[in-house]
């Protein structure tokens, strides 16, 4: 079984903006494999369902960026899964190109205060997470303002291209596992 979480913050409000391209990348996943991403629990909203033959919860946790380790380690302690080798975690990166993708295995928060969080909640930063590129913050913005805020109509392509990529590497990661996938979506578009 496989936990695939998406990080965002809950509410319309921030709905589509660059903080939440984790939320956007499960409503993807969930879409392409009918699995309804409705049920509450474990301070997330998530849904069961198969991908590849192989069962998974698809999560978006509603306790704010900053906490989402508190929603993983909820699910993770529910569904008895190895955080190692069966979770994967999708967020935001504003050190990549809009678009861009980058899967690593494990690594520091780099920053991203829910990836931080969740290491806290686990422990260690051996987990598997794709990095979906939002493009670096201008000079004079305010970092918070700016991925919470929404992407311009040119760069809404390569952001709805990147989501059905990120989907594509989740199923790679389940099939062939990590390295593979980095093999084939880590290279720049």
């Amino acid at each position: 079984m496989y936990i695939i979480v998406g990080l965002g913050n809950p509410t319309k409000e921030y709905a589509h903006t660059r903080h939440n391209v984790g939320f956007d990348t499960i409503d993807k996943i969930a879409d392409r494999h009918g699995i309804a991403v409705i049920e509450k629990k474990h301070k997330a909203i998530y849904g069961r369902g198969y991908i590849e033959g192989q069962k998974v919860i698809l999560a978006k946790p509603q306790t704010f960026m900053n906490l989402s380790g508190e929603s993983v380690r909820a699910l993770i302690d529910y569904y008895k899964v190895d955080e190692e080798s069966e979770l994967i975690v999708i967020y935001d990166d504003i050190s990549l190109e809009p678009g861009q993708l980058r899967i690593r295995k494990k690594g520091s928060a780099g920053g991203h205060n829910g990836i931080k969080n969740i290491i806290a909640h686990l422990g260690h930063d051996t987990f598997v997470r794709i990095k979906v590129g939002v493009g670096e913050k201008p000079k004079g913005y305010d970092l918070a303002d700016y991925v919470l805020s929404r992407f311009p109509k040119s760069e809404q392509e390569a952001m709805d291209d990147a989501f059905s990529r990120a989907a594509d590497a989740v199923e790679m990661i389940m099939t062939g596992g990590p390295d593979e996938a980095m093999n084939r979506f880590n290279a720049k578009k």
